[in-house]
C-alpha cells in the first residue's frame, strides 16, 4: 500500500514538473511576441521603396507600434533602391513585401522598351493615390520648366520609375528626350550629387523637397509628372504572385498592419519622425515629418468614399493605355496581370 502511494506521488510530481515546463515554454513564446503564445511569428523581409527617407517611415511606425506583431509577423525592414530593383528582389525571393511605383510595375510587366517582361509579382494595395514622381533641381541650376531639361544632365537609379517613365513624360511635356542625359546614381547619393551641382537635376519624389533644401540650403525646383500624367497611381504594395496565392489571409493581415502604420504616419508625422530616428540613425526627424506631411494628400484620395489602400481597375487600365499610347509598352497588358484585386482593401 505504501509502495503504491509512493508511486502515485512520483507520478504526480513528474506530471507537475512537465506542466510547469510547458507553461514556461508558453511564457517564453509570449515574451518573443507570438500573437497567441502558441504560434511563432513569421519572419519576412520588407524593402522600403527608396532608401530610408521620411516617406517610407510608415513601415517603421507599424513595427514600433506592434501592428506587424499583432498580425503575426516579425518584419526585417531594409532600404530599397527603386521600383526596378525592388521588383527583382520580390521575384527572386530576397524579400516578401515592398512598395513600388505602380507605373514602374506596369513598365516591368509590359516589357518596356522591348525588355523581357517581368512576371511573378502582384500588387495588393495602394500607398499613394497619385504619382509623386518628379524631376528635382535647385534654384539657379537653369531648370524652371520642362523645356529647360533639354541639354541638361540628370541622375537617377537605373530602375527608378522617374527614369523609366521619362520618355512618356517628355512626350506629353513637349521635351526632346534625346537631348536629356541620364547618369546612374543610388538612393543614398542622389541628394548629395544634386547639392554639389555635379548634375543639373535628379529623379525624385515631390515629398523630397524639405530633405534636399535642408542639405543644399537652396530652394528646390520640382517638375511633377502628375502635371501631365494625372491618372497614374503612386506607390503600391507588392508581394510575389506565389506568396499571394498560397497565403491570401496572411497578405491581407500584413497589408492591414502596414496601412495602419501609414495612416498613423500621415495623421501624426512628428511622432513618425521620432520613430524613424529610433531605427535609422542618420534620419532627421524634422525632415522625415515634413516629407510625410507633404505625402498626406497623395495617400488620401480626393474622391469621396475611396479608402486608403484602394485600387480601381478602370483607372489602372487608363494608366496602361497612356503607356501604350506613348509607345513604352506593347498592347496586351491588363490590370489583373499586375494586381490581385481580391486582396486589395475594400475591393
Amino acid at each position: 500500500m505504501q509502495r503504491r502511494t509512493f508511486t502515485r506521488t512520483l507520478v504526480a510530481a513528474a506530471l507537475a514538473t512537465t506542466l510547469a515546463a510547458a507553461a514556461g515554454c508558453s511564457d517564453d513564446a509570449d515574451d518573443k511576441g507570438a500573437p497567441s503564445g502558441s504560434q511563432a511569428l513569421e519572419k519576412v523581409t520588407y524593402l522600403t521603396s527608396f532608401g530610408n527617407f521620411g516617406r517610407d517611415g510608415y513601415a517603421y511606425v507599424a513595427k514600433e507600434k506592434g501592428y506587424f506583431r499583432e498580425a503575426g509577423f516579425d518584419v526585417d525592414i531594409k532600404p530599397g533602391n527603386g521600383s526596378g530593383e525592388n521588383v527583382k528582389a520580390i521575384v527572386g525571393g530576397q524579400a516578401q513585401f515592398t512598395p513600388i511605383d505602380l507605373t514602374g510595375g506596369l513598365l516591368a510587366a509590359g516589357g518596356a522598351g522591348g525588355a523581357p517582361k517581368i512576371t511573378g509579382f502582384t500588387a495588393v494595395a495602394a500607398v499613394q493615390q497619385r504619382t509623386m514622381a518628379a524631376i528635382m533641381s535647385l534654384e539657379g541650376y537653369g531648370i524652371n520648366t520642362p523645356k529647360d531639361l533639354e541639354g541638361k544632365t540628370l541622375a537617377d537609379t537605373p530602375g527608378s520609375v522617374v527614369r523609366n517613365l521619362f520618355p512618356t513624360y517628355a512626350k506629353l511635356a513637349n521635351v526632346d528626350a534625346s537631348k536629356v542625359k541620364f547618369e546612374n546614381g543610388t538612393a543614398q547619393t542622389l541628394f548629395g550629387t544634386l547639392a554639389q551641382h555635379r548634375v543639373d537635376g535628379i529623379g525624385q519624389f515631390v515629398v523630397g523637397k524639405p530633405t534636399i533644401e535642408g542639405i543644399a540650403k537652396k530652394t528646390a525646383v520640382l517638375l511633377p509628372y502628375s502635371d501631365y500624367l494625372q491618372d497614374l497611381y503612386g506607390n503600391v504594395l507588392i508581394t510575389s504572385s506565389k506568396y499571394a496565392k498560397d497565403n491570401p489571409e496572411k497578405v491581407k493581415k500584413f497589408t492591414q498592419a502596414l496601412l495602419k502604420g501609414l495612416q498613423d504616419s500621415i495623421t501624426n508625422p512628428d511622432e513618425a519622425g521620432t520613430i524613424i530616428k529610433k531605427y535609422v540613425a542618420t534620419a532627421d526627424p524634422k525632415s522625415a515629418a515634413a516629407e510625410l506631411t507633404l505625402m498626406g494628400p497623395f495617400v488620401r484620395s480626393e474622391a469621396s468614399g475611396v479608402p486608403v489602400g484602394a485600387l480601381d481597375s478602370q483607372r489602372v487600365a487608363r494608366s496602361i493605355a497612356i503607356l501604350q499610347g506613348s509607345g513604352q509598352i506593347p498592347a496586351g497588358l491588363t490590370p489583373e496581370q499586375v494586381i490581385t484585386f481580391d486582396l486589395v482593401p475594400n475591393a
